[in-house]
């Protein structure tokens, strides 16, 4: 996966697969390359849901304080 890639182009290229692989008007070869992009697109996003995640986590002000509190939200 490309290092310079953000989350958003990710979610982007993703949902634009997807979109061919359900219109069914992709050559079978090509959608098989497609959806091996996607999971690995699916990958890196979850991988940096989660990052975000932790981060929160580890992140909350009350007050003057600073606490961890895990964001179920």
């Amino acid at each position: 996966m490309n290092d310079k890639i953000t989350f958003e182009k990710a979610l982007t290229e993703l949902e634009e697969i997807v979109r061919q692989l359900e219109s069914g008007d992709i050559e079978l070869d090509d959608a098989i390359v497609a959806y091996e992009r996607g999971a690995k697109l699916k990958d890196f996003c979850t991988k940096k849901l989660n990052e975000a995640k932790q981060r929160i986590d580890k992140i909350k002000v009350d007050s003057d304080t600073v606490t961890t509190e895990s964001f179920d939200g």
